[in-house]
């Protein structure tokens, strides 16, 4: 009797892929990072390396000669560092202050002299223009008093904060569009955007209850910097859910450029344009970073004035170019819908396959990202 066992037959294994194949495939995701890397070193660098003064606005208050013989001499000395101006007494210095129009506004005294500043403006430009009349002080061999004509909040002396909740609702707008992007890939232009308009409301939520009863960041004037909040928020997602059907996986991408290494290097949070280059105090005239932290500034410290009404444009005009984008998404999705439709009908079916891990892999960079 034959006992030679039966092999009974395996089931066939999937061929490892050709190490050429997946070398290829490893490169062109670490493409991402690599973007990220060199975009993050320009960006920050190039915004932050060397703060320098340009064209920053001060004062010389009297007028003497001798006021004015002064406000030449610091003029001829800085150059194009500074901008100076002669004011005709200190209520006319503290006005201009108070609008933002001014850095600092010195009070020549022979045995007092005083520089008036508004630190919650720009705590770092205040610093510079009290350097420069720390040296005009130093030559009459007199100490210089600083007078800051604002009052910073209780949870934020340096006046930092604004900034930090800037790059939270940032982070956590553009993090959620690649999580509606992907995990809501199967819904209408119209759903997500419901969505997002949901999430922007939470994530403003959270920033203020942080930055408000949590931290005392914002101590005052809830109601308003919420609402700056929720209209910037809403703005980041919806261009981001508009990028996102043209640039699928590439969209997260987009995103840091736009709303991280852009938008936090020309917010104002670190340095106002008067320290820095020309492209990225160009950008602080209209990015809408810009717009949500000097639109929280003016509330909180200026009441409302000093140049709210431009920076509430800067921040609608951005949701309004959110809404235009959205609906040419709609509209592109839609002829997309059509051509498949037509392609089936015709036998030439699509795949879901690879999109749908091109999503999850979006999804994954989101995360490291964030």
């Amino acid at each position: 009797m034959d006992r030679t066992p039966v092999r009974t037959p395996r089931t066939a294994t999937a061929a490892a892929p050709a190490p050429g194949h997946a070398l290829k495939h490893l490169a062109v995701h670490l493409l991402t990072p690599l973007l990220m890397c060199l975009g993050m070193a320009l960006a920050y660098q190039g915004a932050f390396h060397q703060p320098e003064p340009h064209h920053l606005k001060v004062a010389v208050v009297g007028t003497t000669p001798q006021a004015r013989e002064l406000a030449g001499a610091v003029q001829g000395a800085a150059g194009d560092a500074l901008d100076v101006a002669t004011l005709p007494d200190r209520a006319a210095a503290e006005r201009q202050l108070l609008d933002r129009d001014l850095v600092g506004a010195f009070l020549p005294d022979p045995g007092h002299p005083e520089l008036l500043v508004a630190k919650a403006n720009s705590d770092t430009s205040a610093m510079a223009a009290e350097k420069v009349f720390q040296r005009v002080a130093g030559q009459q061999g007199v100490p210089l008093a600083v007078t800051d004509l604002t009052t910073p909040s209780e949870g934020d002396p340096t006046g930092q904060g604004l900034f930090f909740l800037l790059v939270a609702l940032s982070i956590g707008s553009y993090g959620s569009v690649a999580v509606i992007g992907a995990a809501g890939a199967a819904l209408s232009m119209r759903i997500r955007v419901l969505v997002g308009l949901g999430v922007s409301l939470a994530v403003s939520l959270i920033g203020i209850v942080t930055a408000g009863p949590l931290f005392h960041v914002v101590d005052h004037d809830l109601a308003g910097v919420w609402a700056l909040g929720w209209l910037y928020a809403a703005g980041v997602i919806g261009i981001g859910l508009g990028l996102h059907s043209f640039l699928k996986r590439w969209t997260t991408l987009a995103m840091m450029v736009l709303f991280v290494m852009l938008n936090f290097t020309s917010s104002g949070g670190v340095y106002r344009p008067d320290l820095q280059n020309g492209f990225f105090g160009g950008l602080h005239a209209f990015w809408t970073g810009a717009g949500f932290l000097e639109g929280a500034r003016s509330l909180l410290y200026f009441d409302g004035g000093a140049g709210f009404g431009g920076n509430l444009l800067v921040l609608v005009l951005w949701l309004v170019a959110a809404g235009v984008l959205v609906t040419g998404a709609a509209l592109y999705e839609k002829r997309g819908r059509s051509a498949v439709g037509a392609g089936r009908e015709t036998g030439a079916g699509t795949g879901a396959g690879p999109a749908a891990e091109e999503e999850l892999e979006e999804l994954e960079e989101s995360a490291v990202a964030v």
